[in-house]
């Protein structure tokens, strides 16, 4: 529609027109778009006041039902009827894929996500990274590409050298098998309580990871052991959330994939000596990446470098997006540099997507002081919530269960995904399930009344357009901005554009069902039902690329 509108306005003008300058006016009595004519004074040696008024009185389209010259400006008010028509008809025709695209043609972006620590919980903190990754993952589908979602087991490095010290020393099998997290999750803390006091304790965990890593039976035993436990704790939270991945290749998966790394490092004489350890030095301002430390042992750039290379080798994408931590910015920045002195072009396709942390009480979460929110129990109370506020309103409602998961566990997903991504974010439960305010249940909510409309009016075969009113045509409008939502959406990588379009979008229909009586009006209630369910569609697809359900009833 704006590039209609933009050609018609082309057509009539002497200066070459983007569609960037097409501005939204904030008020809707200025019209539904708005050209400056102020930066083409210079060029066509005239006032804007004329500019504008020439335009005017020249521009004709069938979309235009009237323009204005006002100050310098060609406000253009739309022929609503005309639009609204061919949209909810469009949107009826093409249901779920209204808002897709063929831009991505298909090629591969992969896609770092989630990558839990094994033998330690699944806490919040991991959330960001799964439900973030989750969401550009469908988001680049929708857009033609073809996302794989990696998901890089953090099962590798010093941390388990400490976990295997731990239960040495203090663990013990049969806690273990009873209840594996809880107690690998207690030693790994009491094991950083312990080095407080004795540092040496850091020293043995460092030659058991060396151990390790040199192929000791019994440590890789015990690790195989803590890596099964918690990839099947791991299962449930990603059932939950609806998550699934192509691969779980962790940071293990490459230990015989970094030493062809390294060696090329050295044939091209990019490894330098510092200190003992083996580093790449970077351009001037950054500090040098290490590859080995001195004791011999790997570090995560190592792993990184080889896991891109074994990537691009295995999936030939076109993008490869590392969902992780505002922190790691400086690390992704170096393992860039050092593929692109290793000679790979594609270096450039790695994008880091940061974002923030959750906090509670305004800190942040921390795993070895035992400040942690563990993800599984807040769904768990999150839809227990659900259900306790179902059966306060709506006590006779089928499948209450099924609705009180998809509400509690929509709730959190759409709380962290509604804010961009690179801001930390406060935890507060009950916040997230209110069903007034910017909240997943209230988009859920909103739809789910409009499915209860639908079911009230019944089958509509046609419809006719008399008048859109104001209110309607508020809905119509957003209902028109989906497609750029999701492109913006997906370029920007940003899912937080779709959770606030979601919000408009609620906010304007349950203005429009406040507000016009749509069940009374028998003369206009066709095509008021027909407007009602694009709404639905479009918020059911706005849910499900923030990887929400979206329930009937509720």
């Amino acid at each position: 529609m704006k590039k209609e509108i933009l050609q018609a306005l082309q057509s009539v003008s002497q200066i070459p027109l983007e569609e960037y300058m097409l501005e939204r006016p904030a008020h809707a009595q200025l019209g539904d778009f708005a050209l400056p004519c102020f930066p083409f004074a210079r060029v066509l040696r005239k006032s804007p006041v004329a500019i504008a008024e020439e335009i005017v009185a020249s521009v004709k389209h069938p979309l235009i039902k009237r323009a204005e010259a006002v100050n310098g400006y060609v406000n253009l008010f739309l022929n609503r009827e005309v639009i609204a028509h061919t949209l909810i008809q469009t949107i009826l025709q093409q249901s779920a894929s209204f808002g897709s695209t063929n831009e991505g043609d298909g090629g591969v972006v992969s896609i770092d996500l989630s990558s839990p620590n094994i033998a330690k919980p699944f806490s919040m903190g991991h959330l960001r990274s799964t439900v973030i990754g989750n969401s550009i993952a469908l988001l680049l589908d929708k857009n033609g590409y073809t996302p794989v979602k990696i998901n890089y087991i953090g099962d590798w490095g010093t941390q388990f050298g400490k976990l295997l010290t731990a239960y040495r020393k203090w663990g013990n099998e049969e806690d273990v098998r009873q209840a594996p997290i809880e107690t690998l999750l207690r030693l790994y803390i009491r094991f950083h309580e312990e080095a407080e006091k004795d540092s040496s304790l850091n020293d043995e965990g460092r030659a058991a990871f060396k151990a390790l890593e040199d192929g000791d039976t019994d440590a890789l035993a015990l690790w195989d052991w803590f890596k099964t436990e918690s990839l099947k704790e791991f299962q449930r939270i990603y059932d939950l959330l609806g998550v699934t991945f192509d691969s779980y290749n962790g940071e293990a998966y490459y230990n015989n994939k970094m030493e062809p790394v390294v060696q090329e490092l050295e044939d091209k004489g990019l490894l330098v000596e510092s200190d003992g350890a083996m580093v790449v030095e970077l351009e001037e301002g950054m500090p040098p990446c290490l590859i080995k430390k001195s004791d011999g042992a790997t570090l995560y750039a190592t792993r990184d470098l080889a896991a891109a290379i074994d990537r691009k080798n295995k999936y030939d994408f076109v993008k490869s997006v590392y969902v992780v931590g505002n922190e790691q910015s400086l690390h992704f920045t170096q393992v860039k540099e050092v593929l692109g002195k290793l000679g790979h072009e594609w270096a450039k396709t790695i994008v880091h997507v940061p974002f923030g942390l959750i906090l509670q009480g305004g800190k942040k979460m921390s795993t070895r002081k035992g400040k942690i929110v563990l993800l599984e129990k807040v769904l768990k109370e999150a839809i227990e919530l659900a259900k306790k506020n179902i059966k306060e309103k709506n006590p006779t409602l089928a499948h209450q269960s099924e609705v009180a998961e998809a509400v509690g566990v929509g709730a959190v997903l759409f709380s962290d995904l509604k804010q961009h991504r690179k801001h930390d974010i406060e935890f507060n439960l009950e916040t997230m399930l209110q069903v007034e305010g910017e909240t997943g249940p209230y988009v859920q909510y909103a739809n789910a009344r409009a499915h209860s409309i639908l079911r009230r009016v019944g089958e509509i075969d046609s419809f006719t357009i008399n008048e859109v009113n104001d209110h309607e045509w508020e809905t119509i409008k957003l209902l028109e901005q989906f497609p750029q939502a999701v492109k913006r959406a997906a370029d920007d990588l940003d899912p937080s554009i779709i959770a606030k379009y979601a919000i408009d979008l609620a906010q304007a229909f349950n203005s429009f069902y406040g507000n016009v009586q749509v069940l009374t009006d028998h003369g206009n209630l066709p095509y008021r039902a027909a407007l009602i369910e694009t709404v639905t569609i479009v918020l059911t697809e706005s849910m499900r690329l923030l990887g929400m359900q979206s329930p009937k009833e509720m």
